[in-house]
């Protein structure tokens, strides 16, 4: 059986469709078997997915689902694939729940803005009833800034497990997404190393070992 990603964020523009996209095609080179499941009805992740799929084979699965289908589309797919990353609406509500449960681990994207950080509190709550593990990964983030540190120090007394790996302020991640593309795929650059530590410690938190 696979095992899920669920990528969640109250927040509107934090970065969930990027961080899901970025991981994905960053598991599936590795040679994972990948699916996506998209439960925002925005669908940002099946325009992603539908623009790739245009353009060639888009080397993954895609499913949608309603909040509450979510259980039946985890489980189907978890027996087909390796991975499935689930991609969820800007809110945190009961429609939640039903990814939350279904996830091994929940990634919660943090761009650099204090009020990115007010959103998170409301979704770790509800993570915390789900008894399931979430580590806030920060996103657009400026290395060497005040509101970089501020931040950093707000997530440490709020006692939040945070990704070490983090994905800079780097317009390449729009427009790769924009293409149908993830940010890897535009060749080496700045983004290489974020891109490659954030997999291999998402792979840590759920023992993937099969990365070549």
């Amino acid at each position: 059986m696979g095992q899920v990603i669920t990528v969640a964020q109250q927040k509107g523009g934090a970065g969930k469709t990027t961080l899901a996209v970025t991981l994905a095609v960053a598991f599936a080179r590795q040679g994972l078997s990948v699916a996506l499941l998209d439960t925002d009805p925005q669908g940002s992740l099946g325009r992603w997915y539908m623009t790739r799929r245009e353009a060639g084979d888009p080397g993954m699965d895609f499913s949608t689902a309603s909040a509450w289908g979510v259980g039946y589309e985890c489980e189907k797919l978890r027996r087909q694939h390796d991975l499935v990353i689930v991609d969820t609406p800007p809110k945190v509500d009961a429609d939640l729940r039903p990814a939350l449960r279904e996830s091994d681990l929940i990634l919660v994207p943090v761009a650099t803005s204090q009020v990115d950080l007010w959103a998170v509190d409301s979704l770790l709550d509800l993570v915390a009833r789900e008894r399931r593990r979430a580590l806030i990964v920060l996103n657009r983030f400026k290395a060497g800034t005040r509101l970089g540190a501020e931040i950093d120090a707000a997530l440490a007394e709020r006692e939040m497990g945070r990704m070490r790996a983090v994905l800079g302020n780097r317009v390449a991640y729009a427009e790769t997404l924009g293409q149908g593309l993830s940010v890897q795929e535009k060749g080496r650059g700045a983004w290489t190393g974020e891109v490659e530590a954030l997999r291999d410690e998402a792979a840590e938190a759920l023992q993937i070992n099969a990365l070549a």
